[in-house]
């Protein structure tokens, strides 16, 4: 049985992945600096992008997700491991970007992956101190040609 304790972890944990997903999908990035830890690592190279500070990762987000016209993040089955004041999870993640077409008619990109990230209690909450990507699939889905 969960104590009281790991109850409020794993929903506090849970809440964190879902204003991660928001602060990407809104671009909010204030509020996404807020989910890290200050010395937090994040690793997008399974998809392509970069692997640094949140400072480094924010810049690239903020240059390439305006060529969407939307994301949407959606993080399910999460599988969270609690150890303390300090906890791991793997999250999937089903995300797909729209991409702007020519007369109106638009692609679509699908990514699949996992979040594998490690986490901390801190003061202010639980925050993420490393997050990496594990692909599962993209694919690029086009407009029937008239």
């Amino acid at each position: 049985m969960l104590s009281l304790q790991e109850l409020s972890d794993r929903i506090e944990i849970q809440d964190l992945l879902v204003r991660y997903a928001h602060a990407v999908d809104t671009r909010e990035w204030k509020l996404f600096a807020e989910l890290f830890t200050e010395d937090a690592v994040v690793d997008y190279t399974a998809f392509g992008g970069p692997r640094g500070t949140v400072e480094e990762v924010t810049a690239f987000l903020s240059s390439v997700l305006p060529m969407f016209s939307a994301t949407q993040h959606l993080v399910a089955n999460s599988a969270v491991t609690l150890d303390g004041d300090r906890a791991t999870a793997r999250t999937m993640c089903h995300n797909p970007m729209a991409l702007p077409g020519e007369e109106g008619e638009a692609g679509l990109l699908l990514c699949g992956l996992w979040y594998v990230d490690e986490l901390v209690r801190t003061p202010d909450g639980w925050k993420l101190r490393r997050r990496s990507e594990d692909k599962a699939y993209s694919i690029v889905l086009k407009p029937p040609e008239a």
